[in-house]
């Protein structure tokens, strides 16, 4: 048994190489069979010598974008650093090939080691652009083909799901935090592994996965779930209620304070105790003891008795004079509209919330003519007061209908989730023995209008008890948020601080895969071209170099593909792109700066370069995207980046086209 196969048998499925972490289901079995098939072809017509080049790239930008985070490197790089066919792989082939593989091919096999090949790639972290070579490989024509599949499996999820974390980082903003939730979801555990690194690259600043936290230094965060607010029913169930003071020592009753300070919220906040869940409170009582410097609590659990009351009041006019109108109210009719798990019909916490939510549109059918005409609304907030649920007066009108009379609708009363008003409580009651809350997280409803909503609690907390720190209270949001939802929840004015995103984060809801490509582009140091109907897919041949045009004001302009003979662009020097395939599209370009985008990772079965840390390949992601310029990066309609060839290489191109096309014969 090899070092390989005991590592995987004895340290799980990643295991300890002294210089990285091995993923030990990457291997060269870890490949689709024609690659196999094809080795043994290319040994039988004794290619074993031929030299060649493989490119591997992709054709369009994820999402509907315009660019792509290239990720990966590092798990490549440990590939070809372990390629070894082990006995028991040796044997396992033996027995699935088709009857009839000689015995010298296996023990040929069983040599092969990815010394001989030279891989050439762009930094890790690094914006890309489609048709750019991404990976460039040269060696041996049997080795670097057997590569293919592991390196695409290894590169083409790790850059999908690094550009779909940069997105969301990139509407988020720099200010927001973003948690990777999605292990539940991932495609599989390896798919969960990659989804928590490869997030982590792209932006997001922490995940609930543990072993990725394990494995690549990731920060791990987390809450609790639904389902530890539902194991207590009342607070009889609390067995432990004592927690020492932070300062002095002393144990002290944590439910006591709670209930002490719910009573007095309750009137703070305009929502009784009586409709708030008891064992909702015992939950957090008894978390906030296991963790009185971490409290967050889930709040969203239970929404008891939520309530609008909708006064509708019919207000005749006299006219007193030809300057001036009075009021009297004449009839009154109330009704109550009972709401659970859904968005209560009241106006948000701020008019930003209501007008982009739409909370207006529940009072359409109560809107006064004049509300109608001139697109004032003539309800108040209530007043704040120590009696609950008590009706507020009616507001002064100056304004009419034709006929007299208008109906206006009057919210006399705040519904608060149970949740808010428990977790407040006992966030207070950890004051009082010297512990800080962290927080809450809300998980469905109308985010954007219960974060308002929220907000607005923790800062009338905050005046009322003179605890400044309440202002600063951070509020998570989860529930099936995706790009669009962020988006969405800017305009609306949100006051969320923190992200937790699963489901469409790590399935690529949007785009399932990148679909990257490898291709044989030279062999002998003869170039090849792949020739299609679908321009899109003719390949660009020959051994080629990559550079990077940067415009005087330090963006990237233009990425140039070049043959490896040509001399690379000089910066002030004039230098003609064209188009791969358009005659017609060309244009001269004059770089401020220009960057070669290729560097040796991998020569003479050593790595060549200082690889990153996951750190910093996730500083270089935010480095490279600045080089951008916005309407690049934008949502949407983004302008699409220019990728061209030399003049010299485009010549070569339709040179080897027209070689290599078949002519036709009309008859």
């Amino acid at each position: 048994m090899n070092d390989r196969e005991m590592s995987c048998n004895t340290g799980g499925q990643f295991m300890d190489r002294g210089r990285m972490n091995q993923n030990g289901v990457v291997q060269p079995l870890l490949t689709d069979l024609y690659q196999i098939t094809m080795a043994y072809a290319y040994w039988k017509s004794d290619k074993t010598d031929d030299q060649a080049v493989f490119d591997l790239f992709f054709r369009n930008n994820p999402f509907h974008g315009e660019f792509t985070i290239f990720a990966g490197l590092e798990e490549c790089l440990k590939f070809l650093d372990s390629f070894h066919y082990s006995q028991s792989d040796i044997e396992y082939l033996r027995q699935t090939l088709p009857e009839g593989i000689e015995n010298e091919f296996f023990e040929y096999l069983g040599n092969l080691t990815a010394h001989d090949v030279t891989l050439y790639a762009i930094d890790e972290g690094t914006v890309a652009f489609p048709r750019v070579p991404i990976i460039k490989l040269e060696g041996p024509l049997i080795i670097v083909q057997l590569l293919e599949t592991t390196l695409l499996t290894l590169v083409n999820y790790a850059s999908l799901m690094a550009t779909n974390a940069a997105r969301y980082r990139m509407v988020a903003g720099k200010h927001v935090k973003l948690l990777e939730f999605g292990l539940r979801r991932a495609q599989g555990p390896d798919g969960g592994l990659s989804a928590s690194k490869y997030s982590y690259t792209g932006g997001f600043d922490g995940t609930s996965n543990v072993l990725a936290g394990k494995l690549f230094n990731i920060p791990v965060k987390g809450t609790h779930a639904h389902a530890y607010i539902t194991s207590f029913s009342s607070v009889g169930e609390l067995k432990t209620r004592l927690l020492k003071h932070k300062q002095t020592g002393i144990m002290e009753d944590l439910l006591e304070h709670a209930i002490r300070h719910r009573q007095m919220l309750s009137h703070v906040l305009d929502v009784s105790t009586e409709e708030s869940s008891e064992g909702e409170l015992a939950a957090m009582v008894s978390y906030a003891i296991a963790f009185p410097d971490g409290f967050m609590a889930l709040v969203d659990t239970y929404d008891v008795k939520s309530r609008v009351t909708e006064q509708v009041t019919q207000v005749s006019y006299v006219q007193t004079d030809n300057k001036s109108r009075t009021t009297t109210a004449a009839t009154a009719t109330t009704t109550t509209a009972t709401i659970t798990n859904g968005l209560p019909p009241t106006p948000p916490a701020t008019p930003q919330a209501a007008a982009a939510n739409g909370q207006l549109s529940g009072r359409k059918n109560s809107l006064s003519q004049t509300e109608l005409t001139n697109g004032q609304s003539n309800s108040t907030e209530p007043a704040q007061t120590d009696i609950v649920n008590a009706t507020t007066t009616t507001p002064t009108i100056n304004t009419s209908t034709s006929n007299g009379t208008a109906y206006l609708p009057k919210y006399v009363e705040k519904s608060f989730r149970s949740g808010l008003l428990n977790f407040s409580a006992v966030a207070l009651a950890l004051n009082d023995l010297g512990y800080h809350a962290l927080g809450i997280r809300i998980d469905s409803g109308d985010l954007a209008y219960l974060s308002c909503l929220a907000r607005e609690a923790f800062e009338k907390v905050a005046d009322r008890f003179k605890v400044p720190w309440f202002n600063k209270l951070t509020i998570v949001a989860s529930n099936d948020i995706n790009e669009d939802t962020i988006l969405s929840l800017n305009e609306q004015g949100h006051k969320i601080d923190c992200f937790g995103i699963g489901t469409h984060l790590v399935t690529c809801q949007r785009q399932p895969a990148l679909g990257c490509v490898y291709k044989l582009v030279e062999i002998n140091g003869q170039a090849r071209i792949k020739l299609s109907q679908d321009v899109e897919k003719v390949t660009m041949p020959g051994n080629k170099n990559a550079y990077r045009l940067y415009s005087a004001d330090g963006h990237a302009l233009i990425d140039l593909l070049q043959k490896d003979s040509e001399l690379p662009p000089a910066v002030g020097q004039k230098v003609l792109c064209r188009h791969p395939f358009q005659e017609s599209k060309r244009a001269y370009v004059i770089p401020s700066h220009v960057e070669s985008l290729y560097k040796v990772y991998w020569k003479a079965g050593k790595i060549c370069q200082q690889l990153p840390t996951l750190e910093q390949v996730r500083e270089k992601v935010q480095i490279s995207l600045k080089t951008l310029r916005n309407d690049h990066k934008r949502t949407l309609n983004p302008t699409p980046y220019k990728v061209a060839v030399s003049d010299n290489l485009y010549n070569f191109i339709h040179d080897l086209w027209l070689q290599n096309a078949p002519i036709g014969e009309l008859s």
